[in-house]
């Protein structure tokens, strides 16, 4: 069994890879939408290689087998024979050990970790460098207006023209908790992967509930609430005074586009 092991590690991985991709909208934990189709080409690569490599390997081995059944029965009696030196060199197959690299396998397949929540956010630094106060397009007519946090906190610390003065903004993510009962609704961005994320939260104000626990997915309503100077540290992170705080589900796609 122990000279399958490499294949079925390789069915193993691309059969998880499927799993997230092709299955479902897992992947979407880990990589943007556009990655789907080359996720699922690698998972099926690494199937088809495993299946490939199951049968050669099957083949190798029955010629293995035809030719020890040719060996002089004296000699496989003494143990001098091709058969004794056959088991000699390829029985051990690799060490035991190398087994263990299928639960990761196993683990991807079986339990698909979650995306990344607060316990990410809470890494990143608050490090907000000046970018250059201007003026943005105005904002679609009717209130509320749905704003990923990205857009809002640009608006709130950079946008000269105060386009969010006056408004009722709308706005999706999960719990994190501050310092000193401070809370936010926070999403983390990315580019490419979730390895490349980055936090992006707007604290939250007025709630008539309190905060709910970390990691929860709610949907905020309420307006701006004008902090620091623009441009500036001081303007971050952006404050909402919510009118209305409601739990939803997560969504397929948890992160925000850069």
């Amino acid at each position: 069994m122990r000279r399958y092991g490499s294949c079925l590690l390789l069915v193993l991985v691309g059969a998880a890879v499927l799993r997230i991709s092709l299955f479902s909208e897992m992947y979407l934990r880990y990589v943007q939408a556009g990655l789907r189709p080359y996720l699922v080409v690698s998972g099926g690569v690494l199937v088809l290689l495993g299946g490939v490599r199951a049968v050669g390997t099957a083949v190798v081995r029955r010629a293995a087998d035809d030719d020890c059944d040719g060996v002089d029965d004296r000699d496989r009696a003494d143990g001098h024979g091709h058969g004794g030196d056959h088991e000699h060199g390829h029985g051990g197959a690799g060490p035991r050990v190398a087994w263990l690299l299928t639960l990761p396998a196993l683990a991807l397949l079986l339990f698909p970790p979650p995306a990344l929540g607060s316990y990410s956010a809470g890494r990143e630094a608050a490090q907000q460098a000046a970018q250059g106060v201007g003026t943005f397009p105005a904002l679609p007519a009717g209130d509320p207006v749905e704003l990923t946090l990205g857009e809002f906190g640009s608006r709130a610390i950079y946008d000269s023209g105060r386009s969010l003065h006056g408004r009722t903004v709308r706005m999706t993510g999960f719990v994190t908790h501050g310092d000193d009962g401070t809370w936010y609704v926070t999403r983390l961005l990315v580019s490419c992967c979730a390895a490349d994320a980055t936090t992006s939260k707007v604290e939250v104000r007025g709630a008539a509930d309190g905060a709910p626990p970390v990691d929860t997915w709610i949907t905020v309503t309420g307006t701006w609430h004008p902090k620091g100077e623009l441009g500036t540290d001081g303007a971050w992170p952006p404050v909402v005074d919510a009118s209305a705080v409601r739990r939803v589900r997560e969504p397929a796609d948890p992160y925000e586009k850069r």
